[in-house]
């Protein structure tokens, strides 16, 4: 599906360090939930600034997307799965939500992304 090759595309450069790919799927309005900010960051230039702060430092050895799942409603979709990724011994894991929008020239736009880490007892 496409809106998975879109997510997987993005995660790849996420994972050397470059957030360019998601920037370039974030719509103008995007809401974004992030587990190391206590408020939701509001509109594309908070992003873009929040993003080129941290751009260099992810460094993710391999990552599996797991059980990815597209709910499709018209012009809105959203995606979520299960993220593990791999950096050298250590392993994290996550949740991902995200709600894409397609818009007047056909493409589709996140709108609003939500990430926690989970915590494996």
């Amino acid at each position: 599906m496409e809106i998975i090759a879109l997510e997987r595309a993005a995660l790849e450069k996420w994972n050397q360090g470059d957030p360019s790919p998601y920037l370039a799927l974030y719509s103008k309005r995007i809401t974004y939930f992030d587990p190391y900010h206590p408020k939701r960051l509001d509109g594309f230039d908070v992003m873009e600034k929040y993003y080129e702060s941290i751009r260099g430092e992810v460094h993710v050895d391999k990552y599996e997307m797991i059980d990815p799942v597209v709910e499709v409603s018209g012009d809105t979709a959203v995606l979520s799965y299960n993220l593990l990724s791999c950096s050298g011994d250590e392993e994290t894991r996550w949740n991902c939500t995200e709600v894409y929008c397609k818009e007047e020239n056909g493409e589709w736009k996140i709108i609003h992304n939500h990430w926690s880490c989970i915590s494996v007892q």
